[in-house]
């Protein structure tokens, strides 16, 4: 069994390099000032963050994403989104475009993966989507790095859930 303590928390990385949290959560916020969709930007974090193993990462985006409304059955089926039938097509390229720039094998971001994302997001739309893709990827790396203890659910959060 993998050893699960923390070596850093969350908290500890705030304290000791606010300047890198604070860049990291204005890039973060880019993609909502941007005018992109709350529930999109969160579902995309979700997804990124279930791609790359992150505890801290997927609690804290399904703690916002129930927060802010997201149907519960949209979070459950993140994982199998494809086949779910529940997403928007803008959704569904925003989650495909999530897993070509969070895997980002040999070949990743082809002309079809941009034309399938142009054709439901603008440039500038795309711009900040991928701004918010790999700022969440780049959280991940931090928080499973330092195994970052997945924060609770507030009691108002985990009695809707």
């Amino acid at each position: 069994m993998a050893d699960s303590h923390a070596r850093i928390e969350f908290d500890d990385v705030s304290r000791r390099a606010p300047g890198v949290v604070s860049a990291l959560r204005s890039l973060s916020a880019s993609a909502g000032e941007a005018g992109l969709e709350k529930p999109m930007i969160e579902l995309v974090k979700l997804r990124a963050s279930q791609l790359n193993g992150c505890a801290f990462c997927i609690q804290f985006h399904l703690n916002l994403a129930r927060k802010i409304g997201v149907p519960a059955e949209k979070l459950d089926l993140v994982p199998a989104w494809r086949e779910a039938g529940l997403f928007s097509a803008r959704e569904q390229a925003a989650l495909a475009w999530t897993e070509v720039m969070t895997r980002m094998a040999p070949g990743a971001a082809s002309e079809a993966d941009y034309a399938a994302l142009r054709a439901e997001f603008s440039e500038s739309e795309a711009l900040f989507l991928t701004v918010a893709i790999g700022t969440i990827n780049q959280w991940n790396r931090i928080a499973v790095a330092f195994r970052f203890t997945p924060p609770v659910p507030k009691a108002t959060e985990a009695s809707a859930a």
